[in-house]
């Protein structure tokens, strides 16, 4: 009973903890439009975190911003003033042209004589405007978002995303200082005669580079055998223990296996996705095993290797960098039908998710998931997708090339729809998730 109980509380814990991460990394995305914002001199209506009603509300007398707490812990957002006025409020007004000095309908013009000593030209000497294009819009840089120029705004909204990436490479760092960097350690190596134990990996080497590129991720493996053919060679760089028990560096050539799910031979190696590790261990000749429950598994784990100060912080940058190009493949994935819309999760996937990696990785775990959530949130923010930051620096840029901003009403009509379409899918991949 007692384990049990603790059992309930280690989920409970878990769930809270993943709950409190989003939470953070978004808190800390709006922080960033918050700071951009002040910085730059724009007017900021409220600060909230979390979403619905108001827990909590504080007012600051001089500035009139609103600091509030909100029902909901997973948003929060950040409100500009003037953010979606409409555009007739938007517009600076231009100054008229210059077209007449009669004093009234009936007057008659000024002579050239009376102009001349006045220092003004007649009426009828004066030229009306030959073009009726609009003029440039000018901003009055009132604090209000849409008076703001747009390199301020494009600034401002780009801000969020990358307060969540810097916090993102900071949390990498100190997992990477305080427990090392994570790579793949093969328990064991099928031989043959085919392929011999010269051209196989050795039980516990740890893998660190693959035809001399640096292996950060388990997807970093894919291009070392997709579309290779079978007895192809491909040179890994390992750390292999030493009869003292230490690790050094060491060169070793493994054989491609091409082989399919069923066991036959097949010519080419062909990688699904970016999720079909499968065909990249059989391809490599990773040993594999039985268990209880009947079924194989690959004989592998994981290993963590530290490296010096400045190593160490250079492999954060690059590692960050790949988490966000392995975002980008598996959204190219999605689009040509090589990845199921089944592999994307919304907030309660994440959230169970991320339960999981802390119960089971500890603080590691925690430090390790959140550099992932972060990373994730910066790339996805910047996307040119309706209602994210990126679709409105996208719309902002064609104001600032065009002189003439998109109708506010149909931009934020745009942002509408695609809030509502954004919350839609989140469901919608959830709800795939159970059935």
């Amino acid at each position: 009973m007692a384990n049990n109980l603790l059992s309930v509380w280690g989920t409970i814990g878990s769930v809270l903890a993943a709950i409190l991460i989003l939470l953070v990394m978004i808190t800390v995305h709006e922080f960033g439009h918050y700071v951009a914002g002040k910085l730059l001199k724009f007017k900021i209506s409220e600060f909230a975190i979390g979403f619905g009603p108001a827990l909590f509300k504080k007012k600051r007398k001089k500035s009139e911003e609103v600091f509030s707490v909100r029902l909901l812990p997973l948003g929060g957002f950040c409100a500009f003033a003037g953010e979606d006025g409409d555009e007739k409020e938007d517009e600076v007004p231009m100054p008229e042209p210059f077209e007449s000095f009669t004093a009234g309908e009936n007057a008659a013009p000024m002579s050239e004589e009376r102009a001349q000593n006045a220092g003004m030209p007649p009426a009828n000497s004066v030229e009306k405007p030959k073009s009726k294009k609009k003029e440039r819009l000018r901003y009055s840089g009132d604090g209000l978002f849409t008076h703001m120029p747009p390199w301020k705004r494009i600034l401002v909204l780009v801000a969020g995303a990358t307060m969540n990436y810097l916090l993102a490479v900071l949390f990498i760092i100190a997992l990477f200082f305080g427990y090392g960097q994570s790579f793949v350690e093969v328990g064991g190596a099928r031989v043959s005669d085919e392929y011999p134990a010269e051209l196989s990996f050795q039980a516990g080497d740890i893998l660190i580079k693959a035809d001399g590129r640096g292996i950060y991720l388990p997807t970093d493996l894919i291009p070392a055998v997709n579309g290779k053919k079978d007895g192809d060679e491909v040179v890994f760089t390992v750390l292999r223990k030493q009869a003292d028990g230490t690790r050094a560096k060491a060169e070793q050539r493994v054989r491609l296996r091409g082989v399919d799910r069923e066991g036959n031979k097949v010519e080419k190696i062909e990688v699904a996705n970016s999720s079909d590790y499968s065909t990249v261990y059989r391809a490599l000749g990773v040993a594999t095993e039985v268990r209880e429950d009947g079924l194989s598994y690959y004989i592998l784990s994981t290993a963590n290797c530290q490296f010096g100060f400045f190593e160490t912080v250079g492999r954060s940058f690059v590692y960050s960098f790949k988490i966000a190009g392995s975002i980008f493949r598996i959204l190219g994935e999605l689009f040509t039908g090589a990845m199921g819309i089944r592999a994307l999760g919304g907030p309660v996937t994440t959230i169970t998710t991320t339960s999981q990696v802390v119960a089971s990785g500890g603080f590691a775990g925690f430090l390790e998931i959140t550099a992932f959530i972060g990373v994730n949130l910066a790339v996805m923010n910047l996307l040119p997708i309706p209602a994210l930051d990126g679709s409105k620096v996208v719309f902002t840029l064609i104001e600032w090339i065009f002189g003439r901003p998109i109708s506010r009403k149909v931009e934020a009509a745009i942002h509408a729809v695609g809030i509502v379409l954004l919350f839609a899918f989140a469901i919608l991949v959830d709800v795939l998730q159970f059935l």
